[in-house]
């Protein structure tokens, strides 16, 4: 099979969307991600990034190949989750503390730091609109983010992620209450638990 071959079946595998860390992994030369880009088969989005043209633009997928220790949170995934009807103006996402945002937020993103020991806490997958896998946190880490945040929260969107939280069949209020305790927002989240429940 030819490089070019393999190129080929990626992109298919991938739904159109490369990146060069991906080809190498695959034994796929850099030099054939040019020639592709060359004969229009492909075009460079951002360094080591790649897209089919027929294939929309997944911005949600991008920025995630662009930034591998970011994490979609906040509003992004109670939408993703599907705890608000509001679709998400800019995508809010979750870094290590001393991670250097300049360039999330010129690229339009509303950044929030954590500790590097919390960044893994609940993180899960979630498929975008497209169909793409990215890395968002969980229901329940969901739920203590925005309770961490609610000085800085729509108080209708906090009260409406609440109330479709209690009502879902999967959620787990156990893993919730031991996220609220590893957050401190125990006493809040318990608060509200008992007002709804």
């Amino acid at each position: 099979m030819t490089g070019t071959d393999k190129l080929q079946d990626l992109l298919k595998s991938s739904r159109g969307v490369v990146t060069a860390k991906l080809a190498d992994a695959h034994g796929i030369h850099r030099e054939y991600l040019s020639e592709f880009v060359r004969q229009g088969k492909l075009e460079r989005i951002s360094h080591g990034i790649y897209i089919a043209p027929e294939v929309w633009e997944d911005k949600m997928l991008l920025h995630q190949l662009r930034k591998s220790k970011m994490v979609y949170s906040h509003e992004t995934a109670l939408y993703l989750h599907d705890l608000t009807d509001r679709d998400p103006v800019a995508y809010c996402v979750t870094v290590p503390a001393g991670y250097n945002t300049s360039r999330l937020n010129q690229d339009g993103l509303i950044v929030h730091t954590v500790k590097k020991e919390l960044i893994g806490l609940g993180v899960c997958t979630k498929q975008t609109s497209f169909g793409n896998d990215i890395r968002v946190y969980d229901m329940e880490r969901t739920i203590c983010d925005i309770l961490r945040d609610r000085n800085k929260q729509d108080a209708a969107v906090l009260s409406d992620a609440l109330k479709r939280y209690v009502r879902r069949k999967d959620k787990d209020l156990n893993k919730a209450m031991k996220y609220a305790g590893i957050l401190r927002v125990e006493k809040i989240l318990r608060n509200y638990l008992e007002v709804l429940l």
